[in-house]
């Protein structure tokens, strides 16, 4: 697997349009960053760091509307992949839909948000946006 970040953002695509409750993915420290960003900002029920063999998995519960059935996550789209790597400055701070979704971006202050980064004043790779 070339794409780790790929591949986990397509397991969580294909689990919510299969209506899926909980996704498992094999784990590692970014995709923890990452759910725990997800978790944060209120895009996942839950999350479980399972250390079943060497690498681990992570068990990720989805979050759905109760009334409609709809997910909380609606776009899942990877920006920066290992063929071209996308980076950015405070100044060119990517915005999703006008700040209604998030763009999660790998800095030296760890994994964190598009807007936290704006408040930390700082920039990085730009791994992904949620809505």
């Amino acid at each position: 697997m070339t794409d780790p970040i790929a591949d986990y953002l397509t397991r969580l695509r294909n689990a919510i349009k299969a209506n899926h409750r909980v996704v498992e993915i094999p784990a590692s420290n970014l995709k923890k960053e990452i759910t725990k960003v997800l978790y944060d900002k209120g895009y996942i029920l839950g999350y479980k760091f399972e250390n079943t063999n060497a690498q681990g998995v992570i068990k990720i519960a989805l979050k759905y509307n109760p009334q409609t059935k709809l997910p909380a996550i609606t776009h899942l789209e990877r920006v920066s992949r290992p063929g071209l790597r996308k980076y950015t400055n405070v100044a060119n701070m990517p915005r999703v839909l006008n700040g209604l979704g998030i763009a999660i971006l790998s800095t030296p202050k760890g994994v964190i948000t598009d807007k936290e980064a704006r408040q930390l004043n700082v920039g990085g790779e730009v791994l992904c946006y949620v809505y």
